[in-house]
């Protein structure tokens, strides 16, 4: 038998914290919505709203134009 386990509900940190605009220059705060390879994590892993993360994906490629992100880690 499987056991339920209790989840809790994934919130938007960008709507909880009322943020306007996601910085491409933060860094530090973009890398905790990658992946140790580099990738995007999705919505459904994060818990953000799609408005944001739209913006968290262009903030992301921005980052990753000028040199501030990498692309892909090996």
């Amino acid at each position: 038998m499987q056991q339920k386990r209790f989840q809790r509900r994934k919130f938007c940190r960008f709507c909880s914290e009322k943020v306007e605009y996601i910085d491409y220059k933060n860094i530090k705060l973009l890398r905790n919505y990658l992946t140790e390879r580099g990738k995007i994590l999705p919505r459904r892993m994060t818990g953000t709203c799609a408005k944001h993360q739209r913006e968290l994906t262009e903030s992301i490629n921005r980052a990753r134009s000028i040199a501030l992100l990498a692309y892909a880690e090996k």
